[in-house]
């Protein structure tokens, strides 16, 4: 089978990254996620994963937020029928494929380049789950996604450490705009990892790290009406797969430095 050479930029390298930590994890025999169309982007792709394969606390890091993330998602889909789902900065993620018919429709967003790579992998346009080639931070995505008050589950997952507080915030005063109800699932990093931690599979490349903020308690200040209901350290999810953190989980100073999903509710 001839590879397909896709063309990166630096925050597009992350996705590859991230796509195959799941796509390695799924082909352990023992593997606590399964992600079988990563494994199938990364048969088709043409790229140098060595830099990812040395790379364990950023894959340990995917695989831990993978397991919050799916089970979060899966616990909302089984409450409310009929859902809308809105993925922001997608990547090659492919969390819409391992919750096939739980949903009413899914929009994957990201930029266009992201997009156009995507396309070449995964093709989803309609009948329930679409692509849009927008900006997180340009209200352009919301004007494309069809929505007549159904519950709306928004997943941001693995961006605002590369953005700022203001770019944050503009996200956030989006979704509040299109949508009058919303259940938030967001990845955040706290400040002293976003200046202290670098990930090697990607050193050589432009994206970095640049924001980062304690806690779901500090960024509800930031975004009203947006109102905090709980974080969950990635130490719950490295728990599932690396014996000392069942105990290491439970330490309030491991979890407080370790990325969160923070879910949050308007």
């Amino acid at each position: 089978m001839e590879k397909i050479k896709v063309s990166m930029g630096a925050v597009p390298e992350t996705m590859l990254q991230t796509m195959y930590a799941r796509a390695r994890e799924t082909r352990k025999p023992d593997g606590v996620i399964q992600d079988e169309k990563a494994v199938e982007i990364v048969n088709k792709l043409d790229y140098d994963f060595s830099l990812a394969d040395k790379d364990a606390p950023m894959s340990s890091g995917v695989i831990a937020r993978t397991i919050i993330l799916d089970r979060l998602a899966e616990k909302f889909f089984d409450k409310h029928k009929n859902a809308v789902a809105v993925n922001i900065a997608c990547g090659l993620d492919t969390r819409c494929y391992r919750n096939e018919g739980k949903y009413a429709r899914w929009y994957n967003i990201d930029l266009p380049d992201t997009i156009n790579v995507r396309k070449q992998f995964l093709q989803e346009e309609g009948p329930t789950i679409y692509q849009i080639a927008e900006s997180a931070m340009d209200s352009a995505w919301a004007e494309r996604v069809e929505y007549n008050g159904e519950p709306v589950l928004v997943i941001i997952e693995g961006l605002t450490m590369y953005l700022n507080e203001t770019d944050v915030k503009r996200i956030f005063e989006i979704i509040d705009a299109k949508f009058s109800h919303a259940y938030v699932l967001v990845e955040i990093m706290n400040p002293f990892m976003a200046a202290h931690i670098k990930e090697k599979s990607i050193d050589k490349s432009n994206a970095k790290f640049t924001w980062g903020i304690k806690n779901g308690r500090e960024l509800e200040k930031l975004i009203p009406p947006f109102k905090y209901v709980r974080d969950h350290s990635l130490a719950e999810g490295m728990a599932e797969f690396v014996s000392v953190y069942k105990v290491l989980s439970k330490i309030p100073a491991v979890s407080n430095i370790s990325n969160k999903i923070t879910v949050l509710k308007k």
